[in-house]
């Protein structure tokens, strides 16, 4: 039996390890609540407002979520969220765990890749004259998440030069230049795999998408 099969996970204990982690981010705003963080507390209640995504997408526009998907967009939330928490009377992970970051920003980076290829999917599929070719597809992914990944630097750059400036506890730190290049290297790694594998994976639930938002805007079906 090779390791893949050995590690692979049923869809319910998919969706048990999903609603853990959702449980547990929970706890986390109360963690912020109990030690006055500013930043934990706002960490983890974005982090909830984002897993509201995938149940409003299976209620209101049909859209079956693959377990696979949604404990994917868990994990990047719940991984960052932890992060700035760490052990009890410890520092976050972000700083006691060596890498801790990396591997947060390449998990979330292939979550942006994900709604970078659904972007682009969307102009192929709805404009007759837009013919995207695999490879342009590929690039425009890792453009999107560079983008995005260079506006998330600014915003930490910002938020944590105005909680220095104000006294406060900043919602988002930026450890200097050599840790933001690094982190935009990882951001790189994580869409370059998403660009490479993921868009198979994808295709399924973009498509579902898709089609869901023709039904809300009332576009008729081909041939109509």
């Amino acid at each position: 039996m090779s390791l893949r099969e050995r590690i692979r996970l049923s869809e319910y204990r998919q969706q048990q390890l999903t609603w853990v982690m959702e449980f547990i981010l929970i706890g986390l705003l109360f963690i912020g609540f109990e030690r006055r963080s500013l930043g934990i507390s706002i960490n983890a209640a974005i982090g909830l407002i984002v897993l509201q995504i995938p149940p409003l997408l299976e209620r209101d526009y049909s859209v079956s979520m693959d377990p696979r998907l949604t404990l994917w967009i868990t994990t990047a939330v719940f991984l960052h969220s932890l992060g700035t928490v760490g052990v009890p009377g410890g520092e976050g992970f972000y700083r006691s765990i060596p890498g801790y970051d990396h591997l947060t920003h390449a998990l979330s980076a292939s979550v942006v890749a994900g709604v970078g290829y659904a972007t682009i999917r969307a102009l192929d599929e709805h404009w007759d004259d837009v013919q995207l070719p695999d490879r342009f597809v590929f690039v425009f992914i890792l453009m999107f998440v560079l983008a995005f990944g260079v506006v998330w630097e600014i915003i930490e750059f910002t938020t944590s030069a105005a909680a220095t400036a104000i006294g406060g506890s900043p919602v988002l730190t930026q450890y200097g230049l050599e840790d933001t290049m690094k982190d935009l290297i990882f951001n790189t790694i994580g869409a370059a795999i998403v660009a490479t594998w993921g868009t198979v994976y994808l295709n399924d639930f973009v498509t579902q998408i898709l089609d869901a938002v023709g039904v809300q805007t009332g576009s008729d079906p081909p041939g109509e």
